[in-house]
């Protein structure tokens, strides 16, 4: 077998070593690695096994499927739902017809093998009823091109007749009981086609084992991607170029995110793909279609926002205005459209805002409840995209509205039948409650170590994405790098106002916004033999721990106001802010001021439902930065405790905390993960929440620190 576009990957060696469920959850992950042949939770696959019934050890045909909500490049042995093949063979004679296929769905669970818990998904009859062994059921945007083109039937003749690949064509009908039927006939009336298209769907293929139906799975889509690829050019694809790509697209995007994401989490797009479909003479029209595959639209809605505005010379405030102006008519088009197709038993209409915003010169922006949907929610669009590329290619010639005619979507009825249906709903009321930080976007600067990094553990933990701002760009990264999607690394020197509202701007771009600055950075210098610092360090420590949070409150404000939905700001401040002592009047200075800064910027943030506060940990010794070697000797002789100057460095901070956990009230020490612990509650939009100008003490019990 000769491939052209894709790569056969299947590994003997490896497989040899497989059982037959190993067997399907190997091909599964090798088609659900390449997004050519599937998006994310897209398609499913099956093997119909024989395996030892557990209660009469006779042997029975067990359909292993992909289980509901399962995605096929991560899939692993535990995601595949098991179903007796005969049971559901039998429920043909429980199915009243096409009216009731539903309550079909509550019939699966009794068909269950052993006591897996994995749930069915709807597709589980498309490959129950399908006579073969293996069954590779996906969304590849050149099978869906084939499947949105109005030409389709006919363009699989001449698929055929190019290729010798025959491919059944069945027209939409919505994924259930009824298509498996369909698909059964199909075969039985057409016992050599090497597959089944779905209009407006996807593409069924099969195989006699594992690898068998991987390899012809390949060999179908190879030959279709070499059909469909030839059919585009670039140069007219979508009616022609009509505006070039913005070099200043990124900062547009910036600009208008923070009122658009509401209460998601965004991602942006400016790939070439979309900048070519954005800024094309067709865009606004196909958009309007909105898309085929009921995979794209569940998370694209049924169609994106398109932005009608000067491409050319237009501003960033030109942009957010005709957004603002437009979104009103989506608003109202989307309430109509739920309107007018509801059933008595529809959920209630969800969002009426977009979930994907096109902008000509620009790219687009997408919008989930995490950062992975929101990332996803752009692809599946990009996936529309191909296909519709594919599709508008391949349009006969004919004055019959242009390429742009051949691409067809669903009808809106149809597509509210996918949206709102029953079984989705179910879908999703299944899945985890959100975390008490879900959707908010957090800056924390300082993330190095010590408590920095503590908090961002903490933020992410409950839910929220974080940015990890540091002037270490290494030790920001090794904070991040646990935290997938949920944390960005960025450089940030605090006491420069440009890099600060660079940090912010990553955060936007990156996320949509900001909810939540933490300001972590500060400095503390090690006193002379006199007790004093010099006084470029008295500069550097106010640059650091108090214009420093000051810059980055501001800039984290600013982005925040643009939202209008208020935010949090904690800035961590220090016991040494309110007892007086001798040996470091810098940094103790430093952090009395920073107090009263927490006080004022609740007076500037209070009328935008800003709070500010501040956190005053005491000798937080553990895994901070700021006890190196030589401060931990100059502590332990200012406090009178033996040590031996040959000690490891370790061993000497251990002293120094247990000297610095004796003088507190509840002798205990004072850790990053309890500082952390204050700071997700301040961070928190509901814990705290009408609580501002504030400095909330971490400190064990510090009688010094007791406010008089």
């Amino acid at each position: 077998m000769t491939l052209t576009l894709l790569s056969d990957l299947w590994d003997d060696s490896l497989a040899a070593t497989l059982d037959e469920p190993e067997l399907l959850r190997y091909r599964s992950n090798l088609l659900g690695s390449d997004p050519r042949l599937t998006n994310f939770g897209g398609g499913n696959t099956s093997a119909k096994i024989p395996l030892p019934d557990p209660v009469t050890g006779e042997t029975a045909t067990v359909l292993w499927v992909k289980g509901s909500g399962g995605d096929l490049g991560t899939i692993k042995r535990e995601g595949f739902a098991t179903l007796y093949q005969d049971k559901l063979e039998a429920l043909k004679k429980r199915y009243r017809g096409d009216a009731f296929e539903d309550e079909m769905v509550d019939l699966y669970p009794l068909c269950v093998f052993g006591t897996n818990p994995r749930a069915a998904s709807i597709d589980t009859p498309l490959h129950a009823f399908l006579p073969f062994r293996h069954v590779d059921h996906l969304h590849p945007d050149w099978a869906i091109a084939l499947a949105a083109s109005a030409n389709g039937p006919e363009l699989l003749e001449k698929l055929r007749a190019e290729t010798g690949l025959h491919l059944v064509w069945l027209p939409w009908k919505r994924p259930g009981f009824e298509l498996g039927l369909w698909l059964e006939k199909a075969v039985a009336e057409n016992p050599s086609c090497d597959g089944i298209i779905l209009g407006s769907h996807g593409i069924f293929t099969w195989g006699d084992d594992a690898k068998g139906s991987y390899l012809n799975t390949l060999r179908v889509l190879d030959l279709i991607g070499q059909f469909v690829l030839k059919h585009i050019d670039h140069a007219t694809l979508f009616g022609g170029q009509i505006t070039e790509p913005r070099s200043d697209r990124r900062a547009l995007a910036r600009f208008v995110l923070p009122a658009l994401r509401g209460r998601n989490l965004a991602h942006f797009s400016d790939s070439e793909a979309v900048l070519r479909f954005v800024s094309s003479a067709d865009a606004a029209a196909l958009a309007e279609k909105g898309t085929s595959c009921p995979d794209h639209f569940v998370r694209t809605k049924v169609k994106p926002l398109f932005v009608h505005w000067d491409a050319k010379n237009g501003t960033a405030s030109d942009l957010l205005a005709a957004i603002q102006d437009a979104l009103p008519g989506y608003r109202a088009d989307y309430a109509a459209y739920y309107e007018t197709n509801k059933e008595p038993d529809s959920p209630a209409i969800r969002s009426s805002d977009p979930s994907v915003v096109l902008i000509p010169g620009v790219g687009m922006l997408s919008f989930g409840k995490n950062k992975q949907e929101a990332r996803i929610t752009g692809e599946f669009y990009t996936n529309a995209i191909h296909v519709m590329e594919g599709a508008t290619s391949m349009a006969p010639p004919a004055p019959t509205g242009g390429g742009a005619g051949n691409y067809v979507s669903l009808t809106p009825r149809e597509a509210f039948r996918i949206e709102y249906w029953l079984l989705e709903e179910a879908k999703l009321k299944r899945m985890p409650p959100e975390k008490e930080l879900a959707r908010q976007v957090a800056v924390v600067v300082g993330t190095g170590s010590g408590i920095g990094r503590a908090v961002v553990n903490r933020l992410v933990k409950d839910g929220a994405v974080v940015v990890c701002a540091d002037i270490n760009l290494a030790l920001a990264q090794e904070t991040a790098a646990p935290h997938g999607e949920s944390a960005l690394a960025v450089e940030c020197n605090i006491t420069d106002r440009a890099s600060v509202r660079a940090a912010m701007d990553a955060a936007t771009l990156a996320y949509g916004g900001i909810d939540t600055l933490i300001a972590v950075a500060a400095v503390i210098f090690s006193p002379d033999d006199t007790g004093r610092v010099t006084e470029a360090q008295w500069r550097t420590t106010f640059d650091v721990n108090t214009l420093g949070s000051y810059l980055a409150a501001d800039e984290a404000m600013q982005v925040m106001q643009a939202q209008g939905s208020g935010g949090q700001v904690v800035l961590i401040s220090s016991a040494n802010g309110v007892v007086a002592k001798q040996g470091s009047f810098a940094y103790d200075a430093s952090k009395a001021a920073l107090n009263h800064l927490v006080r004022e910027l609740a007076v500037v943030g209070g009328p935008s439902g800003i709070r500010v506060n501040g956190v005053s940990p005491a000798s937080v010794v553990s895994g901070s930065h700021q006890f190196p070697r030589d401060r931990v000797l100059t502590s332990l002789a200012k406090y009178g405790i033996d040590f031996d100057p040959s000690e490891e460095t370790e061993a000497l901070r251990e002293k120094l905390a247990g000297f610095y956990a004796q003088r507190t009230l509840l002798k205990k020490r004072v850790t990053p993960e309890a500082v952390a612990e204050a700071v997700f509650l301040l961070a928190s939009p509901t814990r705290f929440s009408l609580t501002t100008g504030q400095s909330l003490p971490v400190d064990a019990g510090l009688t010094e620190a007791f406010l008089r």
